[in-house]
């Protein structure tokens, strides 16, 4: 399936991250081969690196725009593509991911806290974000009536709801946008005006506990609500309002 959604933002990620109990690997051997494989299979991945907080991340090169990444963490495994062309682009390599992690990294059932399909979208705006988020998303909501007051306006809107997305609360869904430039910050503060609105739906799997945790099992099911969710609700109550309110102040 293509990527319908570049349309809708000015950049879109696909990521997934498998969150585990036990701390995991960091022996040179072990890490370099690990990454080592998913070079092989793509070699465009060549940027390789540690960050300050000890974490690993082999990389495309970020200029085009459009790039792939895994990173390993002290308890997490992560791997996404930027603005990928379709979702298999980056469905091709969460797959990998998850099929060489319990051979090396030494990653089982049951050490799998849980396993996140996340889609992201920015939309550049260097206007307060605060201002786009309010009245794109809560205008007709009881918390518009406190900007009715005497010079008031929104300093503080980044929205998170979670909520369960099956019976037994082992399927959750988190959609939250974060506003980085807000009326108050560039008079406290230099700010960046390059910044986007994030909006991001994550749709979160725990182990069942009764049964094996099947990782790739669970991806698939995983990406398929996302992408039911994302059409049915996420756009067209989330994304449009956002991008609607975005074009109308930048004719203004």
């Amino acid at each position: 399936m293509s990527n319908s959604y570049s349309s809708l933002c000015d950049d879109f990620y696909l990521e997934m991250y498998l969150n585990t109990e036990l701390d995991l690997p960091t022996e040179r051997d072990t890490v370099l081969a690990f990454f080592e494989r998913i070079q092989r299979q793509f070699g465009s991945m060549g940027c390789f690196y540690r960050s300050e907080n000890d974490q690993y991340c082999l990389e495309e090169v970020r200029s085009s725009g459009r790039y792939r990444w895994v990173t390993l963490e002290t308890d997490r495994i992560g791997s996404g593509v930027v603005n990928p062309s379709a979702f298999e682009d980056a469905y091709v390599l969460n797959r990998l991911v998850l099929d060489l992690a319990p051979y090396m990294l030494a990653v089982n059932h049951l050490d799998i806290d849980s396993l996140d399909v996340t889609f992201a979208m920015d939309f550049d705006y260097a206007g307060n974000h605060d201002e786009v988020i309010a009245e794109a998303l809560f205008s007709s909501t009881a918390f518009n009536c406190l900007l009715d007051l005497p010079h008031t306006h929104p300093i503080g809107y980044s929205p998170s709801v979670l909520v369960a997305l099956s019976d037994d609360c082992r399927t959750q869904g988190r959609i939250s946008v974060e506003s980085k430039i807000s009326a108050y910050e560039p008079r406290s503060k230099k700010q960046s005006l390059d910044e986007a609105i994030t909006l991001s739906f994550t749709v979160r799997q725990y182990p069942p506990g009764t049964e094996k945790f099947d990782a790739l099992k669970s991806f698939e099911n995983q990406c398929r609500l996302v992408q039911e969710l994302m059409a049915e609700k996420i756009v067209p109550n989330f994304v449009q309002p956002l991008a609607n309110v975005i074009a109308q102040k930048r004719l203004t």
